[in-house]
């Protein structure tokens, strides 16, 4: 595994909160966990609490000690971060935020992230300013949305018709907000696209999450995208 370098792809910036996001890494190399948490620890907002060397290790201590995000690197012995993610999402009753972070640009795990239940998926080779930037926009509540990769994902899958979503009668409103999740847009910036205020966003992301049975906003693009409400291509 290697070290975080630059990339062209990051998510959208997101304010720094008052309060410092506690962060946990998981990662098997020694290298990469000790750089990263070097680099992450001086980025404002961001206090790096823990380390894990494995799944199993990344299960234990984000229940002892309860961070905010866990940053859950995919290939790690003992335990996988895509099961570790599950295990912990499914065995805590305030799991922390899960991002999970790879060498590798592979749309099936993508896939097996989101279904674990993951706010964001991300390359290692992304600038640790991005990563950082990654760690705040989970915590506040947002998602880390790669569309490209979500479109080749979603694209090789069979797709059915609007009229097949299992939104029980998504409004309006709410189908439109759903549309504008599946560009990347964050709450501030589809209140702003809407003219309504961020209160009323995210009444309505609530009702679509609702409604959907999603995770998290990025499960509900997903279903969005397989349901044929939203096509590939055109959401951005």
């Amino acid at each position: 595994m290697t070290a975080p370098a630059p990339a062209a792809e990051a998510p959208a910036e997101a304010p720094v909160p008052g309060a410092p996001v506690t962060l946990l890494i998981a990662d098997d190399d020694e290298v990469t966990r000790s750089g990263l948490r070097t680099l992450l620890a001086v980025q404002p907002g961001i206090e790096v609490v823990g380390e894990a060397a494995d799944g199993v290790e990344a299960v234990e201590r984000a229940l002892r000690l309860r961070p905010d995000v866990v940053l859950m690197d995919v290939r790690m012995p003992r335990r996988n971060g895509i099961d570790a993610t599950r295990e912990l999402l499914a065995g805590s009753a305030e799991p922390p935020k899960v991002v999970v972070i790879t060498t590798f640009e592979n749309d099936g795990y993508v896939t097996s992230a989101l279904s674990a239940g993951a706010s964001g998926f991300l390359l290692k080779r992304l600038p640790v300013r991005q990563i950082a930037e990654a760690v705040r926009v989970v915590a506040a509540g947002e998602a880390i949305l790669f569309p490209a990769a979500l479109r080749r994902m979603v694209a090789a899958r069979p797709r059915g018709s609007a009229e097949a979503l299992p939104r029980a009668a998504l409004t309006g409103r709410e189908e439109e907000v759903l549309r504008l999740m599946a560009t990347g847009l964050s709450n501030p910036e589809i209140a702003e696209a809407l003219t309504v205020s961020q209160e009323t966003v995210k009444t309505h992301v609530g009702n679509v999450l609702t409604k959907l049975g999603a995770q998290n906003r990025t499960h509900a693009v997903v279903i969005a995208y397989e349901s044929g409400l939203v096509v590939p291509g055109a959401a951005g």
